[in-house]
């Protein structure tokens, strides 16, 4: 199957699954729920919640992976809670998100506060109801092993965006850079490959080399977002372009340079890759996903 074709099969099925959490009922929190809908619904990659499902696809050689569908749809709700605060005006106070209005542009601040507060419990509601469905005192230590990386890798990410809004318009070092972009976007990605894993049983040495390679495609994700910043398309990207300068955030354009930038984002993805070819063909839509996040143009 080609990779776009592979990359559409797992985005439908996210979007089905998705689809499951979503409330219509007539009750007191209408909007809320409405609120919600808007951002989980509005499209997006699904870069996340795809490597779950691609990691565990490339360590078994079973057909189905329904196993993982919590933990997509709970680092997906995650994505978007961040997404939803992100965008406020106490942090980036951005009026547009995919082409449409931010969150609380569409509705109100305190709706989408709540909204994000709202996705943020829900995730962890989905593994943790996953986890009681369990029958198996192994199946239910894996998943307590992994809703405690959850919890820790969503702490990271939380962390990662206070010291990035934090130091706006102050001199950092490279090293603190790095810690921003790893906490702030690395550390989800990480979760998610290394969830992935877990769920397919993987030994500690694959377990190991994937965790190396959603380190580089975590940073590479963040420095091509960092170049997308100061020269994207601002059609294609559904937002506005030059954000970062006019905040004066720290980001690797600010440090490097844009073809400084690139040459970083190239040597990730490289470094990315060699890790997962000896998987052989079973790699092959990880590679095309790493090549995809660099060529990306939103």
């Amino acid at each position: 199957m080609e990779f776009k074709e592979k990359l559409k099969e797992y985005q439908d099925i996210i979007n089905n699954q998705l689809q499951n959490y979503i409330k219509k009922e007539k009750c007191l929190e209408k909007q809320l729920n409405e609120s919600v809908e808007y951002s989980l619904m509005a499209g997006g990659k699904r870069l996340r919640p795809i490597l779950v499902l691609a990691t565990y696809d490339l360590l078994t050689s079973e057909e189905k992976n329904e196993k993982c569908f919590p933990y997509a749809v709970a680092i997906e709700m995650i994505h978007n809670f961040s997404l939803i605060h992100d965008d406020l005006p106490g942090i980036d106070n951005d009026d547009f998100r995919h082409g449409k209005p931010t969150n609380h542009k569409q509705f109100n601040e305190a709706t989408a506060i709540l909204a994000g507060d709202s996705l943020l419990n829900n995730s962890y509601i989905v593994i943790s109801n996953d986890i009681l469905n369990q029958t198996k005192s192994e199946d239910i230590k894996l998943r307590l092993k992994i809703f405690n990386e959850f919890s820790l890798a969503v702490n990271k990410m939380i962390i990662g965006e206070y010291v990035d809004t934090e130091y706006e318009g102050k001199n950092i070092t490279i090293e603190d850079l790095e810690f921003i972009h790893k906490n702030k976007t690395g550390a989800l990605l990480t979760l998610c490959v290394r969830m992935g894993a877990t769920l397919a049983n993987c030994s500690e040495s694959d377990l190991d080399i994937l965790t190396k390679f959603s380190e580089k495609i975590g940073l590479a994700f963040q420095v091509k977002d960092d170049i997308l910043s100061e020269i994207g398309n601002e059609k294609e990207l559904g937002k506005p372009v030059g954000n970062d300068k006019e905040r004066k955030k720290c980001t690797y354009v600010s440090q490097y340079g844009v073809n400084g930038a690139k040459n970083i984002l190239q040597e990730l993805t490289e470094g990315a890759i060699k890790l997962i070819r000896p998987y052989g063909e079973k790699a092959e839509f990880l590679i095309k996903l790493t090549e995809y996040i660099r060529d990306r143009n939103k």
